[in-house]
């Protein structure tokens, strides 16, 4: 008989949840009319829908009218930079953002500044974190953006939101916020920080893959990159794909409802974790002089090749050398490259329930 290797590479993708996935099942087959068609079928799956956004609002504590649906973060992240550019000629054509972003910003920013967009890219510290200070004087008059993530993907550093949104409001500057990794696993909190949009990914807390949103706060202009129909007040063109959209909305409210439980959850099982590599002498835990998320570990290996150890450890534990966005490219991610670290016995560790 053979035993699963343990999962512990849920910042790639998460197990969607039994009580999602219940959710989600009559929406496929019972309850699968079109949410825009105005007759009995059509009107109940938008009854459900407008439950899910309800549903992400709380999570975010935003109003649900500042909610709309996409396919994922990327989407997200492509409309709300991209969108608000477009629409907001007025406001600048500079960006600022952080060399350790994830791709679908860094990619997005790349594209832009072929098209005569100007990008200022931080630098970040020892530990992955921006400066305030290098920050606010990278501003210029013609600063549209700020885009910071909230938590990395790589190496689970929470980057100072709450600091970034009051010098983006000082400044009448746009802040988007990647919290991808963020929802769910530590308090986000809209209101609190100030964030003006901000991207999620189903599939990173216990959803379905193939669907996200994006809260867009009100009065904020973006122009859709996609065409095609009315949906979700015009900004995102296409039939709705109900039965992804109720499942992200039941993840995100049973996320939010066992809040406490999952959090001191994933806090018991990192110190099992770290006290397994630090007590056998098997490696360090990086980043433990700042704040993290519980779920994320980026562990530096003792004498043997990331590679290697996830190798000869197959059976046992299922884990990352880092972000699954690289794992077709063999070498150091930007993100470690920023923080100038060149070793290759980096491990990422990312735990669930």
């Amino acid at each position: 008989m053979t035993t699963n290797p343990e999962y512990l590479d849920n910042a790639a993708t998460t197990k969607v949840d039994e009580r999602v996935f219940n959710a989600m099942k009559p929406y496929f087959m019972e309850v699968f009319g079109n949410a825009s068609s105005n007759h009995n079928f059509g009107r109940q799956a938008k009854k459900a829908i407008d439950k899910a956004r309800e549903q992400v609002s709380e999570i975010l504590n935003c109003d649900s009218k500042e909610v709309i649906f996409t396919s994922g973060a990327t989407e997200s992240i492509n409309l709300a930079i991209k969108g608000y550019l477009e629409a907001n000629p007025e406001k600048g054509n500079h960006i600022i953002t952080v060399k350790t972003e994830h791709k679908a910003v860094l990619s997005t920013c790349e594209y832009l500044e072929k098209k005569g967009i100007e990008v200022t890219y931080l630098d970040v510290d020892e530990n992955g974190l921006i400066s305030l200070d290098n920050l606010e004087n990278s501003i210029k008059e013609n600063t549209a953006l700020i885009v910071v993530m909230y938590v990395n993907n790589e190496i689970g550093v929470i980057q100072p939101i709450k600091e970034i949104g009051v010098i983006a409001k000082q400044h009448n500057i746009t802040f988007l916020c990647d919290a991808t990794q963020a929802v769910g696993k530590v308090k986000v909190d809209i209101v609190e920080s100030g964030i003006d949009l901000l991207a999620l990914s189903g599939h990173k807390l216990n959803g379905p893959k193939g669907v996200g949103a994006l809260f867009i706060k009100k009065g904020i202009k973006l122009t859709p990159i996609l065409h095609g129909g009315s949906q979700e007040n015009g900004l995102r063109a296409g039939t709705y794909n109900t039965p992804l959209i109720i499942g992200l909305g039941k993840a995100c409210e049973l996320a939010n409802n066992e809040f406490v439980k999952n959090h001191n959850y994933l806090l018991k099982k990192r110190v099992e974790i770290i006290n397994y590599f630090e007590d056998n002498n098997m490696g360090e835990i990086n980043f433990k002089a700042v704040n993290t998320s519980p779920h994320i570990l980026s562990i530096t290996l003792n004498n043997i090749d990331a590679e290697d150890y996830l190798i000869i450890n197959a059976k046992k534990i299922t884990a990352s050398t880092g972000s699954a966005c690289n794992t077709n490219i063999m070498t150091i991610s930007h993100v470690l490259k920023s923080l100038n670290i060149k070793t290759n016995s980096i491990i990422r560790i990312s735990i669930n329930l």
